[in-house]
């Protein structure tokens, strides 16, 4: 059985770790390698690294930091925020990101998807889908951190994503974000009868039972978090404990 990997994610903002509600009110939390150091050490299985600078000094500031977090971290690291080219992706794996993650760009050219596929290998590759279930009872995928709708749709969006090039789908359910009451397992399940490649839960967590439920009935690969990690409220070493305690494949 193949291990469920358990992913911390980081928001920086000119090579800071910050943390608040809808980019709102953000305190800086610290330095961002320090503190992906204290998550691997605690057993992380990967980190995420979004950027949220809106500067180019910003995002020069970020690949530094990219350097930094390659040098000092062993686990691997996935980095997204403002990827929009072949050169953006190339600036920040030949930087040592493990991978790259792209959304709003993608939904924009899908051809993205493949460009980058094709000169790194699928591996590489991680498409970011924000979805919201509308009164029309379909998953339409957004843009720019769910404010804006498209003409995608959640799983036919990702079966084209893995077609293109994609190695990792990482879904958000915009209805659920922030809400901390758990996923919609029945459609991470859906998805995951979609698509081949591992799927990224994220959005909704409040709980071990939320993460656990949807390792499980919703049948994703992992679970990306930040609140529930940042603000102390469980480590990740407690967390798998309790997910190993119940029958859940997870690296200790």
């Amino acid at each position: 059985m193949v291990a469920k990997r358990i992913i911390p994610c980081l928001d920086v903002k000119e090579g800071r770790t910050v943390k608040g509600i809808n980019f709102v009110g953000l305190k800086d939390v610290g330095d961002a390698v320090d503190l992906g150091r204290h998550y691997a050490r605690e057993g992380a299985d990967e980190l995420v690294y979004l950027d949220i600078s809106a500067t180019r000094e910003g995002r020069n500031t970020f690949t530094r930091l990219v350097e930094r977090i390659a040098d000092g971290i062993n686990i691997p690291f996935t980095v997204g925020g403002g990827i929009s080219t072949l050169d953006d992706a190339s600036r920040l794996l030949d930087a040592g990101a493990d991978k790259i993650s792209i959304n709003s760009a993608a939904i924009k050219d899908p051809s993205l998807i493949d460009r980058i596929a094709t000169r790194y290998g699928r591996q590489f590759v991680v498409v970011a889908i924000d979805a919201r279930l509308e009164a029309d009872g379909i998953w339409h995928a957004t843009t720019h951190g769910g404010s804006k709708a498209s003409d995608k749709e959640l799983f036919s969006w990702a079966a084209e994503a893995e077609d293109r090039g994609a190695g990792e789908i990482l879904f958000t359910s915009m209805n659920h974000d922030g809400t901390r009451s758990g996923y919609p397992c029945d459609t991470f399940a859906r998805l995951a009868e979609t698509i081949h490649i591992p799927i990224i839960a994220s959005g909704g967590a409040g709980s071990v039972a939320d993460i656990a439920e949807v390792l499980t009935t919703g049948r994703a690969d992992a679970a990306l978090a930040a609140s529930i990690f940042h603000f102390g409220e469980i480590s990740i070493g407690d967390l798998k404990r309790q997910l190993a305690a119940q029958g859940i494949a997870v690296r200790q």
